[in-house]
């Protein structure tokens, strides 16, 4: 498994393309989004890469990113027109205080 760790200056694009590309692979299968953690996994259901964004769930801008880039890989997951798939919970109240 790989972790990769982002912070509040992430760039949406380049996140966007890296994530899109993790997809595109024959080999994964499902993004689970939850809050700061985001887990792709491959076809056997193993946790093949890990983004942890290290950032404050109050702050509205990083919220806004944050919601920019999951639109971003959700509707690059729903061109693919195979069994890849996600779950998203970004935004839930144990993240925010």
């Amino acid at each position: 498994m790989r972790e990769v760790f982002l912070s509040d200056d992430f760039d949406v694009e380049e996140t966007s393309s890296k994530i899109n590309g993790l997809m595109s692979k024959w080999s994964i299968r499902f993004l689970d989004i939850n809050g700061p953690s985001w887990v792709v996994y491959n076809q056997d259901m193993e946790v093949k890469y890990l983004f942890f964004f290290e950032v404050d769930f109050n702050d509205i801008d990083t919220r806004i990113k944050l919601e920019d880039l999951k639109l971003n890989v959700i509707h690059h997951i729903e061109s693919l027109k195979d069994d890849t798939t996600y779950r998203d919970n970004l935004i839930n109240s144990v993240f925010i205080d």
